[in-house]
């Protein structure tokens, strides 16, 4: 039995929370705002922490998610005042990145990819492949911008125009949270939005992150030795452990490990 002495003070309490994976696909280990809105308010209000330290490991994903969930973090940092720190691991690249910002500051391992300010749209074209076949596209549309990079078409100037100025104006979207966030920090001597990615020591020297460090030895320098750590992360759904969701999580994880291979990961 502990007996609980309200005259003794508790060391402080750093929640952890684990932030792996790609940003919005399919799958269950997918980080979304819907799924993480528990674990952050548990995280935050339980326990009355010190601190959030977010662990970071994702090559990004989408912007809406990434946006929605930097977005919760903050409103509940500055609700609760709490302060929020950030560990990246493997990588924080785009989205990745994004959610990183979310925290007040950034620490990273020597080897940690860090940056990809950019965003990409990707995908295929068939209508050689089906013409050499014999097969004719039939499509017809209420509408003339309907069916819009239809990859079993040729693609059309104004189609590739409209999309460039969407992805625009995500990006636009992405150069303003960073600067918002990293402020007087960021070297804007150079071209930081270019979606080009840095180690540890020179996204250091840029400004994209406050040092090297990793979480237990830094929160113990901040916190004292005998801080305590509380973690907090996504749960498997009990329908996963019956093989009930087995082609979207080998379908989540396909586009995942795809997202991580495109920086070597």
């Amino acid at each position: 039995m502990t007996l609980a002495l309200p005259f003794l003070k508790k060391p402080p309490l750093v929640a952890v929370v684990r932030l792996s994976g790609a940003i919005g696909m399919t799958g269950r280990g997918s980080l979304n705002d819907t799924s993480l809105t528990p674990v952050l308010e548990r995280a935050f209000r339980k326990g009355k922490p010190a601190a959030i330290a977010l662990e970071i490991n994702s090559p990004g994903g989408s912007p809406v998610q990434s946006s929605l969930i930097g977005a919760r973090i903050r409103r509940l940092a500055d609700e609760l005042d709490v302060p929020v720190y950030a560990f990246v691991e493997d990588v924080a690249a785009s989205g990745g990145y994004w959610l990183a910002c979310a925290a007040d500051e950034i620490w990273a391992d020597d080897s940690s990819i860090l940056g990809s300010i950019g965003v990409i749209s990707a995908g295929f074209g068939a209508h050689v492949f089906l013409a050499r076949q014999g097969i004719e596209r039939r499509i017809h549309t209420a509408g003339k911008s309907k069916s819009m990079l239809d990859p079993f078409s040729p693609e059309k100037d104004e189609d590739i125009a409209r999309l460039k100025g969407i992805l625009g104006d995500i990006h636009k979207n992405f150069i303003d949270h960073v600067k918002a966030r990293r402020g007087a920090r960021l070297d804007l001597s150079e071209d930081l939005f270019t979606g080009e990615i840095w180690l540890g020591a020179r996204a250091r020297d840029l400004g994209l992150i406050d040092g090297i460090g990793h979480l237990k030895p830094k929160m113990q320098e901040r916190f004292g030795d005998k801080v305590r750590f509380r973690r907090y992360g996504l749960r498997r759904p009990v329908w996963s452990r019956f093989g009930l969701s087995l082609a979207e999580d080998a379908l989540g994880g396909i586009e995942e490990r795809a997202a991580f291979a495109r920086f070597g990961l």
